[in-house]
C-alpha cells in the first residue's frame, strides 16, 4: 500500500494499478438488487448504500488477515478460506510497494489511522480502485488490531464531484434554486432566492408559495407543483409576477421565469420538485411590446375564426367571452338592452343608458370568484344571467352605454372612487365598460375585468377590447335581424296552420307541429283539415321547399288556393293539377325559390318557380273510403286493428311547380279503428340517420295505435329523433269511425212529379225515427225544391240522402251536368226562387260534380246545438221572398 501518510490523510491512487476508465464495481440501482440478494436489507430504497459498494475485514496482532465479510469476499474476489491468516500486503500488494506498505501496517497497528488507496479485482474479474480505510482496533484482552473499510474509488470521486456541483449551483448560482418536499413545502433555497425575498437560506425551510407570493400567484404556483408531482412531467418557464422588498422600504413589482421538475430518489420514488427561477423582468419589458401585438393579432384571429358560428344571440356572446378569458382577461360579461331580446321595434335603448338590459352571458378564470359576474355597482347585488336589471344613471356603465365610448374603471384608471362591484371579496383590479354598437346604434355593454395581481390594462388593452366588441357587434346585430325575421315568419307560418285541434265527421283527429330551431330558419310545412259537403273530409299535408319568410308566405299561399280548390269538390288528382299551376305562378327571389333552371315538362322555365310536396286525401265517412293523390310527397302511414303499420302504395307524381305531368290517385277502403298518418319530411330524416331509416322507427313507434290519439302523436315525437331541429315536423293522424248505418237514409226517386211527395214523406219519417221532428217543415221545404229542381232541370233517377251527424245533411243527386245557378228572381216571376229559399233556411248549401252528374246538398244545424230552422222561421223566409 502506497500513496499514504498520517492523518489527516486525504486520498489517492497508486501509480501504474492498471485501473480502467470506467468504474468497476460501482453499485447502483441497476445491480443493487444482485449485490444484496444475501445481506440483510435494512436501509429504506434509495439511500446513499444504493449508490457506494463497501466491504469491510479486520487485521490482527500480527498484521494479518483475522476478519474477511462477505461484501470482502465479493469486493476484492477473493474468498474467505483464500484470505483468513494471509498477510494483506504480501496478497494484494506488488512487490515493489510491499516495504513501504508493512511500515504503513506497523504504524497502524501502533495506534496511527491511514486512508489510502489500493487497485483491487472483483469476483466477476473486474479491475477496480478502492478507498481503504484503516483505523486502530483493540481486542477484549487489549491486544492491538486494525478495522478495515473499503469503498469503490470512482463512486466517492462521483458522489464528491456532485455534492461540489449541488454547493456550487446553491451557493454561487445567480439563479434561484428552490426544493420542495411532497408536501409542497420548501426544503432548501440558494443564497440568490433569500437575496431577492429576505431571510437567510434556513429560515424559509418549511414556508409554502403562499408565504412569498400574492394569492393568486401562489395559487398559480401551488397548481403547477402538483401537476410536475403527480405526472412527472416538467413544466418550463412558467411565468410568475411578485414583489420583493427594496432598499427604500417599499416593494418593487418584478417577474420570473421558473421551471419545475420532479426529484426522485435511486429506486424512482417521487421525493419532492425542484424549480430554477431567473429574473425576467428587464427581458421581458423589452419583449413586452412584441408579445402584446403578437397577443392581441392571435385574439383577433380567433375572435374572427370562433365568433359569428351561429345567429343566436346568446351564443354568439358566449364565443365573445370564449375568446376573451382567461387570454385577455379574468373575468367578462354581455349585458344586451332587454327590447333588442325581445323583438321590439325601433331604438333597443335609452339615451340616458339607463335602460333594461339583461345579462346573457359571463365566463371567469377565478377559481374563487361567485357565480354571480360583475354587478356594475348595483346596490341591489350581483346580476345573475339571465336577469333583467339598469344601470345607475351617474355610474360609468351608464355613460358606456349613454355616449358609446369605453370608460376604464379601477383605482389603476383614477377611478379609485368608483365601486367595482361584489366579486369574490373585491378581486377586481379595474374594469374595461365597453359599449356594443353596431350601425350607429347601441346594443348593449361588454365587461372587460382583469383581477387583482394580475398585469392592469392599457391603452392597447383597451383598443384591443374596442376591437373584439366590434366585431361581436357585427354578429349580435345580423342575429338580432335573423331573430326578429326568423319570429316573424313563425307568427305568419303558425297563423295559417289550423288553430287546436280541428274536427272532422267520422274522424277522430290530432295534430302536432315543431318548426326547426333558429340555426335551420322556419320552413314550409304545412298542414290542414278541410270539412267538405255529405260528411266528408280532405287530409292535406305539405311542405315548400326552402326556408326563411318567403318559404312561409309561399306556403299560406299554397294553403290558401287547396282550401279553395277543395271547397270545389274536385277530385284529389285534379285539385294537385291545379295547385301544380298555382305553384308555378309564385315566383320571386329569396330562400324559397327552386334553384333548378332548365325547361319544364311543358317548355315552361323552372328558374322562378317554388317547388313544394303535397299529399292530398279526402275521406268519406258514409263509404269509409279514402281517395288519395301525391305529389312528390312521402306515402302517407296506414295502421288497421291487429296489423303491423304500412307504407300504403300511392303513385308518386312531380313535386308541385315541375308541371307537365298528371297526378294519379288511389282509393282506399278503411275499416273502423283504422289509423292514418301523413307526415313531412323533417319527422322521419335527418343528417344522423337515412331516410329509410327514419321510416322504419316511424312504422315502429305505431305499435300501440289503440291508445288516445294524443297519445300516439306523443309517443312518436318521443321515440323518433325529432330534436335535431334540422327541419320543421308536420305531424297529422286520423283514426276512423265510420257513421252508423242508422245515421244514414238513403233512396233512389223515378223521375216523375209523384216523387216530390215521396220525397218529403221519406224525409219526414227518417227526422221523426231521428228524433228530429223540430227540423221536419224546413226540411220537407227545401227537400222538395232539390226534387223538383232535379226533375225539370235534371235526367235519370234522383237520388236522396239524409245524413245526421254534427249537422243534418241532405243531399240530392241527379244525371245531369249542369250545375244549379242562383238568381234574384222579379216580383213579377211565377218561379226562380227554390235556390234563393235553400240559401235563406239553410246552414250552408252548394253542388259540386260527381263522375255522372251532380249532387245538390245543403246543410242544417240540429236542435241540440242552438240551431236549426222552425215553422216561423220558414214562414218568414217565404213572405221575405216576395
Amino acid at each position: 500500500m502506497l500513496n499514504t501518510r498520517h492523518q489527516p490523510v486525504r486520498m489517492c491512487e497508486l501509480e501504474g494499478s492498471g485501473v480502467s476508465d470506467e468504474p468497476s464495481g460501482v453499485v447502483g440501482p441497476r445491480n443493487a438488487e444482485a449485490v444484496t440478494q444475501s445481506a440483510w436489507q435494512s436501509s429504506p430504497p434509495g439511500s446513499l448504500y444504493d449508490y457506494i459498494r463497501v466491504a469491510s475485514f479486520s487485521l490482527g496482532p500480527d498484521g494479518r488477515i483475522e476478519q474477511w465479510s462477505e461484501r470482502a469476499e465479493e469486493f476484492f474476489g477473493v474468498s474467505a478460506s483464500e484470505a483468513l491468516g494471509q498477510d494483506p500486503i504480501t496478497a494484494f500488494v506488488p512487490e515493489d510497494q510491499r516495504t513501504r506498505a508493512h511500515e504503513r501496517v506497523a504504524e497502524i497497528l501502533d495506534g496511527r489511522e491511514w486512508i489510502g488507496t489500493v487497485p483491487y479485482r472483483d469476483k466477476a474479474g473486474q479491475e477496480g480502485l478502492a478507498e481503504v480505510y484503516v483505523m486502530p482496533s483493540r481486542s477484549e484482552t487489549g491486544r492491538r488490531g486494525a478495522l478495515c473499510i473499503a469503498v469503490d474509488v470512482r463512486v466517492l470521486r462521483q458522489i464528491e464531484t456532485d455534492l461540489a456541483s449541488s454547493q456550487a449551483v446553491f451557493g454561487q448560482s445567480p439563479m434561484g434554486f428552490i426544493l420542495f418536499d411532497t408536501n409542497l413545502k420548501l426544503l432548501r433555497v440558494n443564497q440568490r432566492f433569500s437575496t431577492v425575498f429576505g431571510r437567510n437560506p434556513g429560515d424559509h425551510r418549511g414556508r409554502t408559495p403562499h408565504d412569498f407570493l400574492s394569492r393568486v400567484e401562489a395559487d398559480r404556483l401551488t397548481a403547477a407543483l402538483k401537476q410536475v408531482l403527480d405526472s412527472g412531467d416538467p413544466v418550463l418557464d412558467m411565468t410568475i409576477v411578485g414583489t420583493v422588498p427594496s432598499g427604500s422600504g417599499t416593494n418593487n413589482r418584478r417577474r420570473w421565469a421558473i421551471s419545475l421538475y420532479r426529484l426522485h430518489s435511486g429506486s424512482g420514488r417521487p421525493i419532492g420538485v425542484a424549480g430554477v427561477a431567473q429574473d425576467v423582468t428587464g427581458r421581458q419589458r423589452a419583449e413586452r411590446e412584441a408579445a402584446h401585438t403578437r397577443r392581441n393579432l392571435a385574439l383577433l384571429n380567433e375572435a374572427s375564426r370562433r365568433i359569428g358560428s351561429s345567429l343566436d344571440l346568446e351564443t354568439t356572446a358566449r364565443e365573445l367571452l370564449d375568446v376573451a378569458v382567461p387570454h385577455f382577461c379574468d373575468l367578462a360579461s354581455v349585458d344586451l338592452y332587454q327590447a333588442l331580446l325581445v323583438g321590439e321595434e325601433g331604438p333597443v335603448g335609452t339615451a340616458d343608458g339607463s335602460g333594461e338590459v339583461r345579462r346573457v352571458a359571463f365566463a371567469s378564470a377565478v377559481s374563487d370568484a361567485p357565480v354571480t359576474p360583475l354587478d356594475g355597482g348595483h346596490a341591489g347585488g350581483p346580476v345573475s344571467v339571465g336577469a333583467v336589471h339598469r344601470y345607475p344613471f351617474n355610474s360609468p356603465w351608464a355613460g358606456a352605454l349613454r355616449t358609446a365610448q369605453t370608460q376604464v374603471i379601477g383605482a389603476d384608471a383614477g377611478d379609485g372612487e368608483v365601486e367595482l362591484g361584489e366579486l369574490g371579496g373585491g378581486l377586481v383590479q379595474s374594469t374595461l365598460a365597453v359599449p356594443v354598437v353596431a350601425r350607429d346604434t347601441v346594443l348593449g355593454l361588454v365587461q372587460f375585468a382583469r383581477a387583482k395581481g394580475s398585469e392592469p390594462f392599457s391603452e392597447r388593452d383597451r383598443m384591443l377590447a374596442e376591437e373584439l366588441a366590434a366585431r361581436a357587434a357585427v354578429f349580435i346585430d345580423n342575429a338580432r335581424l335573423y331573430r326578429r325575421e326568423h319570429e316573424r315568419a313563425l307568427i305568419l307560418q303558425r297563423s295559417l296552420l289550423p288553430p287546436g285541434n280541428p274536427e272532422a265527421a267520422g274522424l277522430d283527429i290530432a295534430c302536432r307541429y315543431l318548426p326547426g330551431n333558429m340555426e335551420t330558419e322556419v320552413g314550409g310545412d304545412w298542414f290542414d283539415v278541410i270539412e267538405l259537403p255529405g260528411h266528408r273530409t280532405a287530409l292535406v299535408v305539405g311542405d315548400v321547399m326552402g326556408r326563411g319568410l318567403r318559404a312561409a308566405v309561399a306556403m299560406g299561399e299554397l294553403r290558401t288556393a287547396v282550401r279553395t280548390l277543395a271547397l270545389l269538390d274536385i277530385e284529389p288528382a285534379d285539385v294537385l293539377s291545379a295547385l301544380d299551376e298555382v305553384a308555378r305562378g309564385l315566383g320571386g327571389s329569396g330562400d324559397g325559390r327552386s334553384s333548378r333552371r332548365g325547361k319544364g315538362g311543358d317548355g315552361s322555365d323552372l328558374s322562378e318557380v317554388y317547388l313544394a310536396t303535397c299529399v292530398y286525401a279526402v275521406y268519406d265517412a258514409i263509404t269509409r273510403r279514402v281517395t288519395i293523390a301525391n305529389a312528390g310527397h312521402l306515402p302517407p302511414v296506414l295502421v288497421e286493428p291487429g296489423e303491423q303499420a304500412m307504407m300504403l302504395e300511392v303513385p308518386t307524381g312531380m313535386p308541385l311547380g315541375v308541371g307537365g305531368e298528371p297526378f294519379e290517385e288511389v282509393e282506399v277502403d278503411l275499416p273502423d279503428g283504422a289509423l292514418l298518418a301523413l307526415y313531412t319530411d323533417g319527422l322521419v330524416e335527418s343528417r344522423n340517420h337515412p331516410l329509410d331509416e327514419g321510416l322504419r322507427a316511424f312504422r315502429a313507434a305505431l305499435d300501440e295505435p289503440q291508445r288516445p290519439l294524443e297519445d300516439v302523436c306523443d309517443h312518436i315525437l318521443a321515440r323518433l329523433d325529432t330534436a335535431h331541429g334540422e327541419d320543421d315536423i308536420a305531424l297529422l293522424m286520423a283514426r276512423v269511425h265510420g257513421l252508423p248505418a242508422d245515421s244514414v237514409g238513403d233512396w233512389t226517386l223515378e223521375p216523375n212529379p209523384r216523387s216530390v211527395a215521396r220525397a218529403r214523406e221519406l224525409a219526414r219519417e227518417c227526422l221523426v225515427s231521428w228524433d228530429l221532428a223540430a227540423l221536419v217543415d224546413t226540411t220537407e221545404l227545401l227537400v222538395s225544391e232539390l226534387v223538383t229542381n232535379a226533375l225539370r232541370h235534371g235526367q235519370g233517377d234522383i237520388r236522396l240522402r239524409l245524413l245526421r251527424d254534427r249537422t243534418l245533411v241532405c243531399e240530392v243527386w241527379d244525371d245531369a251536368l249542369a250545375q244549379p245557378r242562383r238568381r234574384r228572381a222579379r216580383a213579377t216571376d211565377e218561379g226562380g226562387r227554390g235556390l234563393q229559399l235553400v240559401s235563406l233556411l239553410s246552414t250552408r248549401w252548394g253542388s259540386r260534380r260527381t263522375h255522372r252528374g251532380k249532387t245538390v246538398w245543403f246543410e242544417l244545424d240540429l236542435p241540440s246545438d242552438g240551431g236549426g230552422s222552425t215553422g216561423e222561421d220558414t214562414i218568414e223566409a217565404l213572405l221575405s221572398l216576395f
